[in-house]
């Protein structure tokens, strides 16, 4: 089949969870003898012509808040009609909403929700209402709806009387590192906790690093990405923090592989999530998480992993008070998430599951 992959900033992935999911697929798609094409903004993808076999399509955009996701999916939609494609795949609620074009020059349609993304600090009023329109565009306009979560699958069966696809995203298991450059951060393996992901209210980390605060250890906390434009939520992170936490930036690669294989535990607080590939990342490098408790991350983990309530920041910081002297306790749950994550995220059964999608549209 000839495949466009349209939503996401672009591949490879340097940063973001769709990039991340829509690398992966494509790639293994391609290895199967698909044509596939991934719509990449400029400032994004930094190569040009191919990635792994993949077709990368640059068009213009806007870059801003508002304006860039939006611009890059009509011209992109704009763009793909000229590529006669067999299948156009859109990401995330917003992109959803132009997934009707493409039907009516003859391609079928798939949209994939990610999360609902007007949930959260994130967005204003006028674009947290458009967002939510597009709950509607992505079960009802593109030939088949596809969701990352059975928390999702279950909104949307409940408020739309839709039954749309359940499709996981996926991981593959962590490959071990010496730990040759983290101590640039003056980190020492299973000397420091770890959180990698978006700095926004969102993921919780406000409730983390009160949390932290309260907790006597010798251990440091890591807080490993950037804050996308919320350049006033990390200051205040930073004015919260006390001397043992360390803020590295956003972090990708060989380096980022180290921390995860070093982190004595890993801590997941988000308050609202779609699937999180950094938590299912945590799970495939063996580590111990320790996860807020809303149905989303609980989901992914199974009994795999210790929970808090959310936004609950003594209840967190019991959990870390108590693992920081049970180490049996770690290792157990750092067994289980690699159990967790070979029986359930496998991405060939994943992409298995999504070449079937595309077939019976």
């Amino acid at each position: 089949m000839r495949i466009a992959m349209i939503g996401q900033k672009g591949i490879p992935a340097r940063y973001g969870g769709i990039e991340t999911h829509v690398e992966a697929i494509s790639t293994r798609l391609t290895e199967r003898g698909h044509t596939v094409f991934v719509y990449c903004r400029p400032y994004y993808t930094l190569i040009d012509g191919t990635y792994k076999g993949v077709e990368l399509v640059k068009v213009p955009t806007i870059k801003n808040r508002h304006l860039d996701c939006a611009v890059h999916t009509v011209v992109s939609t704009a763009h793909v009609l000229s590529m006669k494609p067999d299948v156009v795949h859109y990401h995330a609620l917003g992109p959803s909403a132009l997934s009707f074009i493409p039907r009516l020059a003859g391609a079928r349609t798939v949209a994939t929700v990610h999360g609902l993304d007007w949930r959260g600090d994130k967005w204003g009023t006028a674009a947290t209402m458009l967002l939510k329109a597009c709950e509607y565009t992505a079960c009802h306009f593109p030939t088949r709806s596809v969701v990352v979560s059975p928390v999702l699958k279950r909104y949307f069966k409940e408020k739309y009387k839709r039954d749309v696809i359940y499709i996981p995203n996926g991981v593959k298991l962590g490959e071990s590192r010496p730990p040759d450059n983290i101590g640039k951060f003056g980190l020492s393996p299973d000397e420091y906790y770890l959180f990698v992901g978006r700095l926004g209210p969102e993921k919780g980390c406000h409730v983390m690093i009160e949390a932290f605060s309260r907790v006597k250890t010798a251990k440091k906390l890591v807080v490993v990405g950037s804050p996308h434009l919320n350049i006033a939520y990390e200051e205040r992170l930073r004015e919260m923090a006390d001397d043992r936490v360390v803020f590295t930036g956003a972090i990708y690669g060989d380096l980022l592989t180290e921390l995860w294989n070093g982190a004595y535990a890993v801590i997941h607080p988000s308050v609202t999530e779609g699937m999180s590939l950094s938590l299912l990342e945590a799970m495939a490098h063996g580590k111990c998480v320790i996860v807020s408790g809303i149905p989303e991350n609980l989901e992914v983990v199974g009994e795999g992993a210790l929970r808090f309530k959310v936004g609950d920041v003594d209840d967190l910081a019991r959990v870390i008070s108590e693992i920081e002297v049970d180490v049996d306790t770690v290792r157990e749950f750092g067994a289980k998430s690699v159990t967790r994550v070979k029986e359930t995220f496998d991405w060939r059964k994943i992409v298995d599951s999504l070449e079937r999608v595309y077939l019976e549209a």
